[in-house]
């Protein structure tokens, strides 16, 4: 268990917009900030911080909370590890108890796979810095690429001995179950027919050096092994298996590592294994990550694109099978994204080149000879059409393919005027041909929204028929109240019911001085209104306790000590106005209404406009009653007439004309 204290100086040191901008580009926006979303395919920000309230909001998914809930959200963190995470990063000393075998055992599965792999993380470390095979063998190689000590233990990079099993025997013995070393791919588990009871196992890493994977966090999520020896027949790279916390099309190798570099140069660096990361890193270049020898994937690209707009790819120069590493670039325009493209010298590729040169010289390099990629991309396939006409015209679609692919109109056509440049032929044919690629996949996208008809027409005749919920709306905005301005003290006017000397009911105003809190709470229990949503309901009564008894209420405190589930619905509620920032109407001359009223008239009209409608739901309910009687019933109609005289003075407090 964390000790609370711990748990209290991680909330009060932690700044949420510090550890989101970790994990997401965010960009001002008045007096938050905005990014696209984490959790979806976006290309719109709909994802919003605030600093003052220390909440956010992903409009695009629904998700919200303060900073704890985004690392339980994004990372898949438990609690506690989202405490220990926030922790380090602010350098504060966790105290803890220490768990016991039965608190190990109920870890839950993927968090014990987590525990595995970092524990085999340590474990091939020690292989590597502390035994005289790991340093005669891992070591030296690791040498020999020009890595440093310091470079090696902060990749944490480690060795797995030649043996069958010595990895396995030692996770054994410290207690870790042989289901989780085999559900990471750690240990391959072969089941013997003669004894069912006592499997074989073997370490899937013998003899490599280790390259461990982190997530975004600095989780460890798998490992790359390369081999050493000359053995024809293994593979000389191995990667875990896909698992629960390891998938390598969501995975970039380094992005722990460059996360910060990336938002910061607002660049990314994009190269083929680890060692070229590595050597990059320690030269001096951060922003730079690796697909792991993998073919690129969307997912990898929404990564990048969450801490950048910009991608510079770089090949080696005698890469084989340029062109097929040319469909990654398609993927990246089709996110909107910016891409660059680099080569090499011949014989060179960006591990050797980093440790060859200097730094200044590297930086240099890549600022002079990245290329936008239509230059590169025609400059390539031009020199394999040579001069022959149908190889040319194909090279020339090839490139109006990918111009297609971007989804900014203005960008596309800057590209289809380069492109008529560079191959020397009409902008005209260009465009046509673009159009032709336009209606062949608008063609498609139909014939898809035919099959999907029926169920489209059904979905959008449900939308229509869709009603706004008036008294959701109101105690959702009463919720807000008490959020944002429970503990603030106010003037009231009250508004008492009289009659006056012609015998009419009128309403006279009194003044009454009250906090937000007792004023809704007084009101709401005087005309017996309960909420009828049962979230809004339980929020309120925990944030009418949290009012009562707390001088000094934070939305963020209060936030920390309630289920993830409410405290969803808390987010959403308290960043529902920020939609209008993310719209950015005042470049469209709309100016959505900020709220300029008093606190105390704001608080006045909610539980009026709650009366209202709760008198006019009743008088219905009445009416309906009357029209089920046979004869009439004086004593209702007298209630009727009584709510609907109450309903009009009411309406007229709130200056509304009544049909």
């Amino acid at each position: 268990m964390i000790a609370k204290t711990t748990i209290d100086q991680v909330y009060e040191t932690a700044r949420l917009e510090e550890v989101i901008g970790d994990f997401v580009q965010l960009k001002k926006s008045g007096s938050n900030f905005k990014g696209l979303s984490p959790f979806t395919d976006e290309r719109s920000p709909s994802f919003m911080v605030s600093p003052v309230k220390q909440i956010w909001k992903d409009f695009s998914s629904g998700k919200g909370g303060n900073v704890v809930a985004f690392l339980m959200e994004h990372e898949h963190f438990t609690y506690p590890e989202a405490i220990k995470y926030l922790a380090k990063k602010y350098h504060i000393e966790v105290e803890e108890t220490e768990q016991s075998n039965e608190q190990k055992e109920q870890a839950s599965e993927r968090e014990s796979m987590y525990l595995v792999s970092e524990f085999a993380r340590d474990h091939f470390s020690e292989m590597l810095l502390e035994t005289e095979l790991g340093k005669a063998i891992g070591l030296s190689y690791f040498k020999e690429r020009g890595f440093t000590e310091e470079t090696i233990k902060k990749f944490e990079l480690g060795y797995c001995l030649d043996q069958w099993d010595g990895f396995t025997k030692a996770a054994l013995d410290q207690g870790y179950k042989l289901d989780y070393l085999s559900k990471t791919g750690l240990t391959i588990v072969k089941e013997d027919a003669n004894n069912p009871n006592n499997p074989r196992t073997f370490d899937r890493f013998k003899g490599r050096v280790m390259f461990p994977i982190h997530s975004l966090s600095g989780r460890v999520l798998g490992f790359g092994g390369r081999i050493l020896t000359n053995d024809k027949k293994a593979a000389k790279y191995l990667n875990s298996p896909e698992s629960d916390i390891y998938h390598k099309s969501k995975v970039l190798y380094g992005i722990y590592y460059a996360k910060q570099a990336i938002a910061k140069e607002d660049n990314c660096y994009l190269v083929e294994g680890y060692t070229d990361v590595i050597q990059f890193h320690q030269r001096g270049i951060h922003n730079v990550v690796s697909s792991s020898g993998t073919a690129l994937t969307p997912e990898q690209i929404r990564l990048i694109n969450r801490l950048t707009k910009n991608i510079t790819v770089l090949f080696d120069g005698d890469a084989a099978g340029l062109r097929a590493s040319l469909r990654g670039i398609d993927l990246i325009l089709e996110q909107g994204m910016n891409v660059k493209i680099c080569t090499f010298p011949e014989g060179e590729d960006p591990d050797s080149f980093a440790k060859n040169n200097e730094l200044e010289e590297v930086q240099s390099y890549l600022q002079e000879n990245s290329k936008d990629f239509i230059q590169f991309k025609a400059s390539l396939l031009v020199q394999e059409a040579s001069n022959d006409p149908i190889k040319r015209a194909d090279t020339v679609r090839d490139i109006v393919n990918s111009i297609s692919k971007i989804p900014d109109r203005i960008k596309k056509e800057i590209y289809v005027q380069e492109c008529a440049q560079i191959m020397n032929i009409s902008e005209a044919v260009l465009f046509n041909t673009l159009a032709q690629i336009g209606k062949k996949d608008i063609a498609e996208a139909k014939k898809q929204e035919k099959q999907e008809g029926k169920a489209f027409d059904v979905v959008r005749n449900e939308a229509l028929q869709e009603k706004v919920d008036v008294q959701f709306e109101l105690e959702r905005k009463i919720i807000e109240l008490l959020l944002v301005y429970g503990s603030k003290t106010e003037e009231f006017e009250d508004l008492v019911l009289k009659e006056n000397e012609e015998g009419e009911l009128v309403m006279e105003p009194e003044s009454v001085q009250s906090t937000v809190y007792e004023k809704i709470f007084l009101d709401l229990q005087e005309d017996e209104i309960e909420f009828t949503n049962a979230q809004f309901k339980s929020i309120y009564y925990l944030l009418i306790e949290a009012l009562s008894q707390t001088e000094d209420f934070a939305i963020q405190a209060f936030i920390t000590g309630i289920e993830q589930e409410m405290a969803n619905h808390i987010s959403s509620i308290l960043m529902e106005e920020e939609r209008y920032s993310l719209d950015n109407w005042e470049s469209k001359d709309i100016y959505p209404k900020s709220k300029e009223k008093g606190v105390a008239q704001l608080v006045s009209e909610t539980i009026l406009t709650l009366r209202c409608f709760l008198i006019k739901k009743r008088m219905l309910s009445l009416q309906n009653e009357t029209q089920d009687m046979h004869e009439d019933n004086k004593e209702v109609l007298e209630e009727i007439m009584n709510y609907i005289q109450l309903n009009k003075l009411l309406n007229q407090k709130l200056n509304r004309v009544l049909s």
